[in-house]
């Protein structure tokens, strides 16, 4: 189903990364945007007011008819699934308790990762800010699909079954790319989880742990947040690493789609990512962006000059600190 693509390998560049740059250009010009970093008071209350409502979910689907469970699931349950790994992706930044406060964030991304089922708050942010650090690094940044999966996802179907596997690549790529030696926190994030999943199962039964289960892999599969996967950096025009997405789905997101904002100013919480667009428009007005993550999927798979070789990648150079 479709042609094979064309790209054989990655958009190999021998820059640095624009995102260091652009940031001290920035606050030469704009330092009161200083004043937008450290952390959301809202994000924590938000976050636990999700992990209630998935609470509740649980036990309402747990006397409901198995179509309906799973209904539910794509339905309801992935969306707000894939929106709490998207606040794990903001605590992991410090920005629900701050940077005085980390090990509160590490714990609180425990308690977000909870409705998830999947125990991986800890590790997460071990490789997310190698990512920042050192975006397209090669051998470093997780981010970038394999060689394999360059190579194999390589037509309209595959693309197409590669994107309903996307959890399970972002589960085994850091295996493959950058293997790094479990830290007693990812062990307790592990031993929480399946603590938490044996607990969910004995109270209420199988239902709300495949409902559980299934709408984290739905909801990081084929599904319209998942567009954020492909719109963040791969390469739909040449020379162009990182995009943003203004969209509505970033009221679900906690604005992951202001992700050149986001790259620039990790330190600043998504909830006041705007304010950098507005204050810094003439850096961000003229790039190139999205406004539908559905689109972005469905262009990324019937478009046969794109593949998961799309994606810039680099040499890295000097010492590489890692976390």
């Amino acid at each position: 189903m479709g042609n094979r693509v064309a790209r054989e390998d990655y958009e190999w560049v021998y820059t640095d990364q624009p995102h260091a740059d652009r940031r001290k250009e920035i606050l030469a010009k704009y330092p009161e945007i200083k004043s937008l970093m450290g952390p959301d008071p809202r994000l924590k209350w938000i976050v636990c007011m999700m992990v209630v409502v998935q609470f509740l979910a649980f036990y309402l689907v747990k006397d409901l008819e198995w179509t309906w469970v799973l209904f539910w699931t794509y339905a309801f349950g992935s969306g707000i699934n894939h929106s709490m790994t998207l606040a794990i992706h903001e605590i992991s930044h410090n920005t629900a308790f701050g940077n005085s406060r980390a090990r509160w964030n590490r714990w609180f991304a425990m308690f977000a990762n909870l409705p998830i089922g999947l125990p991986y708050s800890a590790s997460f942010k071990r490789y997310h800010l190698d990512h920042h650090r050192y975006l397209g690094g090669d051998g470093i940044d997780v981010d970038i699909p394999t060689n394999f999966e360059g190579w194999f996802f390589c037509t309209r179907l595959r693309k197409f079954v590669w994107i309903i596997l996307q959890p399970l690549f972002y589960a085994i790529r850091p295996l493959c790319i950058n293997p790094k030696p479990i830290t007693l926190l990812e062990l307790v994030n592990l031993a929480v989880q399946f603590s938490f999943n044996i607990a969910l199962y004995w109270l209420w039964g199988a239902k709300p742990v495949v409902y559980m289960m299934a709408g984290s892999m739905l909801g990081m599969g084929l599904h319209p947040i998942s567009g954020h996967f492909i719109a963040e950096h791969y390469m739909f025009l040449k020379g162009h690493e990182t995009y943003s997405y203004y969209g509505p789905l970033n009221l679900l997101t906690f604005n992951v789609g202001y992700h050149n904002e986001h790259h620039d100013f990790p330190s600043i919480p998504g909830r006041r990512l705007p304010l950098v667009k507005k204050i810094a428009a003439e850096y961000y007005d003229h790039l190139p962006h999205y406004t539908s993550w559905v689109k972005v999927l469905y262009d990324f798979i019937m478009d046969d000059a794109l593949s998961p070789y799309s994606r810039v990648k680099r040499k890295l150079k000097g010492d590489i600190k890692q976390e």
